[in-house]
């Protein structure tokens, strides 16, 4: 069994060298342009360059994630990014765009390609028509469970990474617009909002309450250290840690704990989980856990309703509020800088700990059951709550481990009349250097513990000897500086081996695509057939109608459908096994590269990104007819209530009631369930009055399956 790969988040090169000395085997990162993170710190070109090879060096591989849609007038800019990370030996690239992926694929044969959980891949058809594709990988939807997992291992042959731990989006990823339409800025382009960590009440037709807590929509942190053995053994390629936006500290706890259970389970086939370090990884960010989706974790369990952000630990109780100064009876130690946060009902307080007092003398740590005080102008509650929110002197603690070393094998033979010869290896690679031949010395003969000194003295490298043998003949002599010579000149190349390089190359992209007529008519979504409906394209969700079906976004298998009949689908897997397909907005089509692609596929028809406006898609449809020649089979929806997140979280069975999302401005979101899932639209109807037709769309599209 080819062991698992553990990988790590970096938002920046101090967080990466943290991942890579917790022990990761591969780091994913983004730079400045084309991540799906744009509030990371994020990785410069020079940043780039250097991560990989450091990683390297290390035998850790670098996926960089180039995870948002591609507007039209980006493509240029972005093929030249891709070139960039290619010739500069990038392992792989973590992509969304459909479009980048038919490009990149002509472009960079070579080139390993990862579709990124912003596609929407959930099912054994999406999966099988990603290897058709010619991706290496595929990260899996947060929402697909275990036993779906393992089918689709059971049944492809692409490699599967699926998150084990972090931040989960309420949302599938790739199909949230709530960010994008209500705040403008766009999830699929790396700017979300975290609208699901705001506050909301759920609320029934009767205007009532129904939440208990503030944050329906805040999911806790996904955790599978207890479900690593399940994990290892259904043969997923790549466990996956998130946590880009997080601290070093986060990146080195997280990384150290999932690695030594990988690494307990394929040496003694059990996990063992840390409980000091995972106490560690609660000091430094917290919300509560889940085993999430992937292991059916209950609905009510999945939500944290109380608190979206760090929550920290508990540490103590305040037991006194006297002379501007709060006493805490300490349940847990603490030091100088640490960071506290106070609750008590709808009571909050932050306070940085610059100085307290133990026994009225000022310190610098107070252990366990003392009671400390501290002075703030903030009237603070009794018996209220105190959370630690950071721990100053595990921070110190993690900054002065020292670095990762490489283990390497050193053999060197000094033979009389022949060139000496010194043997360098690390397990995988093997260098051979020779120098000199060695002069007789009656007087001055070599001894071994000179040699031994002279070749162990590895200085700021990342090596260190295992083994070393010496081959040396009696009365012989060489200069030492021959000796640090072939040293450093193994250790070079040695380096450069490792490193290793890119294999580079690039070709001509071609596609032909049908030629559709040019015409301007009307579509419409219903929920029900009715007979007379004035449109030229009827799309239902009632799969008895006559009409063209539209297909749940989230789709186990097709294999109950009657392949003759004509879908609208919004995700890829339905390529796999339907003939008359027409492509939905949930395939974010932003660009021509994309429309092309889906009219290969044999798209009949498509609608556009709900995330473009005029002046985006009139670039688009110029730069088709430029390109190939032909005019696409194009839709705009410009009518209706726009759906802002499909949630697996059933809400409706939680509250058991017809219910809505109200904001904090007091806006009504509708509320739907359908296929056991939940829809939730956007509070205002669009009522585009645009005049598509005059750049080349040819149906219009009204939403009013709502109505």
């Amino acid at each position: 069994m080819k062991k698992i790969e553990l990988l790590s988040p970096a938002g920046n090169m101090e967080s990466l060298k943290m991942a890579v000395k917790a022990g990761s085997d591969a780091i994913y990162l983004g730079g400045v342009l084309f991540s799906a993170r744009a509030f990371a710190g994020n990785f410069s070109n020079e940043e780039i360059v250097e991560a990989i090879k450091y990683c390297h060096l290390y035998g850790v591989k670098v996926y960089v994630t180039c995870n948002i849609l591609v507007y039209e007038r980006e493509v240029e800019n972005f093929i030249s990014y891709i070139r960039f990370l290619h010739q500069n030996n990038v392992d792989g690239i973590i992509i969304q765009d459909l479009g980048m992926v038919s490009l990149i694929k002509q472009k960079f044969p070579n080139l390993e390609l990862h579709a990124s959980t912003q596609m929407h891949i959930h099912n054994l058809d999406g999966v099988l028509m990603c290897e058709k594709l010619g991706l290496k990988r595929v990260v899996i939807a947060r929402e697909t469970p275990i036993e779906v997992i393992q089918n689709i291992i059971n049944n492809s042959n692409i490699e599967l990474e699926v998150f084990a731990h972090g931040s989960l989006c309420v949302s599938y990823s790739g199909e949230c617009l709530f960010s994008s339409l209500i705040g403008n800025r766009s999830a699929n382009r790396g700017s979300c909002s975290a609208c699901c960590r705001l506050p909301y009440n759920i609320i029934n037709q009767n205007n009532e309450k129904l939440n208990q807590g503030d944050y329906p929509l805040s999911m806790k942190d996904l955790n599978s250290l207890e479900n690593i053995s399940e994990l290892i053994e259904s043969g997923i390629t790549s466990l996956k840690i998130e946590g880009r936006m997080k601290s070093k500290e986060y990146v080195y706890v997280v990384t150290k704990l999932y690695r030594e259970a990988i690494d307990s389970y394929y040496q003694s086939g059990k996990v063992f989980i840390d409980q000091d370090l995972f106490d560690k990884l609660k000091r430094i960010f917290y919300r509560g856990y889940t085993k999430g989706y992937l292991f059916h974790e209950d609905m009510n369990n999945i939500i944290n309703l109380n608190y979206p952000n760090h929550h920290g630990i508990n540490i103590g109780k305040v037991i006194n509020y006297q002379n501007n100064h709060v006493y805490i009876k300490l349940n847990d130690s603490v030091s100088i800088h640490d960071g506290l946060r106070i609750i008590n009902d709808n009571f909050e307080y932050g306070h940085i700990l610059n100085e307290f007092y133990l026994n009225n003398k000022l310190v610098k740590e107070s252990s366990k059951n003392t009671i400390i005080h501290f002075k703030t102008n903030k009237s603070i509650p009794i018996n209220s709550m105190v959370l630690l929110t950071k721990d100053n002197s595990l921070i110190r603690e993690i900054e002065s481990l020292g670095e990762r070393k490489i283990s390497i094998n050193m053999e060197i033979d000094i033979k009389k009349d022949l060139p000496i010869k010194l043997i360098i290896s690390d397990y995988k690679n093997e260098i051979i250097v020779y120098g000199k031949n060695p002069i007789l010395s009656i007087n001055k003969p070599l001894d071994k513990e000179i040699i031994k000194e002279k070749l162990t003295k590895l200085g700021n490298t990342i090596y260190q000897i295992n083994n070393l043998i010496i081959n040396l003949d009696d009365n012989l002599f060489i200069n030492i500086s021959e000796l640090n010579n072939l040293r450093r000149e193994a250790l070079k190349m040695l380096d450069e081996k490792r490193i290793g390089k890119s294999n580079f190359v690039e070709k001509e992209y071609l596609m032909e695509v049908k030629d559709y007529p040019v015409f301007y008519k009307k579509s419409i979504l219903v929920n029900k057939f009715l007979n007379n409906l004035d449109y030229d394209l009827i799309y239902s969700e009632d799969i008895n109608d006559s009409c063209i079906i539209k297909l749940p976004k989230v789709m186990d298998n097709y294999d109950n459908l009657d392949i003759n009949k004509e879908y609208l689908t919004g995700e890829l897997g339905a390529f796999n096994k339907l003939k008359n397909i027409y492509c939905d907005y949930s395939f974010n089509v932003t660009n021509s590269y994309t429309v092309a692609m889906l009219h290969s596929l044999g798209a009949k028809g498509i609608t556009l990104s709900l995330e473009l406006n005029y002046n985006m898609i009139k670039d688009l449809v110029n730069n088709y007819h430029l390109r190939y020649h032909k005019h696409p089979n194009l839709e705009v929806i410009v009518y209706g209530r726009r759906e802002v997140m499909t949630l697996k979280t059933n809400l409706n069975k939680i509250y058991q009631d017809k219910i809505f999302l109200e904001d904090r401005f007091r806006n009504i979101y509708p509320i739907r369930e359908l296929y056991n899932l939940t829809y939730i639209y956007d509070y205002k109807i669009l009522n585009d009055k645009t005049n598509y037709y005059d750049i080349g769309i040819n149906y219009l599209r009204y939403n009013k399956e709502m109505e």
